[in-house]
């Protein structure tokens, strides 16, 4: 196997634990998004707190604010993997229908940090954000669209 061939190999990996936690996330299911993590994960996340290691608990809470599935759309991901490390970042929809009525459809950017294990490809970090208007307001951009 050619340098190249194992690289495609570790991306085609890397992708599959992307799709497979997006999956977790759709149907709400937080042992498929948490088996993805390292140990040491750590999350800096739309919602407060400003650092989150991602309790499965809190992430269950989480879910349960939402009716039914949960839109979850991966666009413009980049994967680049290097040796035992890789990353990712992507735009990415979430939708759908909150418990009190409250319609949600949200572009975010996302940028993911893995690390080959021997267990694998596990998610080390994750970051997601929104941009702001620069305008003194300071209010999230959240009517951006790729």
């Amino acid at each position: 196997m050619t340098t190249l061939d194992r690289r495609v190999t570790e991306e085609e990996q890397v992708r599959a634990v992307m799709d497979d936690r997006a999956e977790g996330l759709r149907t709400k299911n937080a042992g498929c998004v948490i088996r993805h993590h390292a140990g040491d994960f750590v999350l800096f996340s739309l919602a407060p707190p400003l650092v989150s290691r991602t309790d499965p608990r809190d992430l269950e809470a989480w879910f349960a604010t939402w009716r039914g599935p949960i839109g979850y759309e991966i666009r413009a991901s980049t994967i680049t993997v290097g040796g035992d490390v890789a990353f990712c970042h992507s735009l990415n929809k979430m939708s759908g229908t909150k418990r009190d009525g409250e319609a949600v459809e949200l572009w975010f950017r996302q940028t993911v940090g893995l690390r080959k294990t021997a267990a694998g490809w596990k998610i080390t970090h994750a970051h997601e954000s929104v941009p702001f208007h620069m305008d003194g307001s300071f209010k999230a951009a959240t009517d951006l669209e790729p």
